[in-house]
């Protein structure tokens, strides 16, 4: 079982400011270390996705893959690993707290890998996601 990890940031904008780029998954390139690919294979009716092809090069995990979404409108959304080649578990969420002008964003994230990783290089990949979820996201929230 993988150990789930969980850190915040304050972002300076409405929740559905950064619900918005999070959901932008064709620039997450432009922000998010290590994603090379993020392609909406499938969508809900409303537009949001349901299912993105990712292909990942953040040392030492390098791998593509396809997560599952589920959105809680503008206050939470969660994924789900579908499938992947390096990875077996890669299941978290953003969990976004209106602050009234800001918004706090939670990010939780279990990951496991299908190859033994020594203990610190899983923590340093697990650190370099996080790192990038959080204020990668936060940069390319307040420079819109």
């Amino acid at each position: 079982m993988a150990e789930q990890t969980t850190s915040s940031i304050t972002v300076d904008a409405a929740p559905a400011e950064v619900m918005a780029v999070i959901a932008d998954f064709a620039a997450y390139p432009a922000w998010a270390k290590g994603v090379q690919t993020a392609d909406v294979v499938s969508t809900y009716p409303d537009g949001r996705a349901e299912r993105v092809f990712f292909a990942l090069d953040v040392s030492p995990i390098k791998d593509e893959y396809t997560l599952e979404y589920q959105w809680d409108g503008d206050r939470e959304v969660t994924w789900t690993l579908v499938e992947g080649k390096m990875l077996r578990a890669l299941d978290g969420a953003y969990v976004l707290r209106d602050l009234g002008g800001s918004t706090e964003v939670t990010y939780r994230l279990a990951l496991d890998v299908s190859i033994p990783l020594i203990g610190m290089l899983k923590r340093k990949g697990e650190k370099i996601l996080i790192d990038t979820a959080l204020k990668g996201l936060k940069k390319r929230v307040e420079s819109r």
